[in-house]
C-alpha cells in the first residue's frame, strides 16, 4: 500500500478514536485496495461502530472526515454504520469483506 493511502488510514483511525463513539476499525474498499492513488476518486471506508450513530455524532465524524480531505488533498466516502447495520446489507457487507481491508481500531 503507498505511505499516502497508510497516512490516511492511520490519521482516520486516530482521528474518530478520540471522538469515544465505540469505533471498532475501518474496511477500505474499491479502487484504492491496490494501495495506489487515483486521482480524482474517492477514497472508499466503512467505519464499525458498536451502535447506529445519531445525527450529533454524524456532524462530528464529518468534521473528522473534513479535515483529513484538506489535509491530504483527497475525498473520502465514508460509511459510518454499526456492525448490525452493516451485516443488514447483504450485498454490500459481502463485497466489503471479500475485497476489503479491515484496520482494527486498536492497532493506531
Amino acid at each position: 500500500m503507498s505511505n499516502l493511502i497508510d497516512d490516511i488510514v492511520v490519521e482516520l483511525i486516530k482521528d474518530i478514536k478520540v471522538l469515544n463513539l465505540g469505533f471498532r476499525g475501518v474496511y477500505l474498499f474499491g479502487l484504492f485496495v491496490d494501495g495506489k492513488m487515483h486521482k480524482d476518486e474517492d477514497i472508499e471506508f466503512v467505519a464499525i461502530f458498536d451502535k447506529p450513530i445519531d445525527k450529533v455524532n454524524r456532524e462530528q465524524i464529518w468534521r473528522v472526515i473534513g479535515k483529513i480531505e484538506e489535509d491530504f488533498d483527497i475525498y473520502i466516502d465514508l460509511h459510518p454504520l454499526s456492525l448490525s447495520e452493516f451485516k443488514s446489507d447483504t450485498n454490500f457487507y459481502k463485497y466489503v469483506i471479500e475485497e476489503g481491508i479491515f484496520f482494527n481500531s486498536e492497532s493506531i
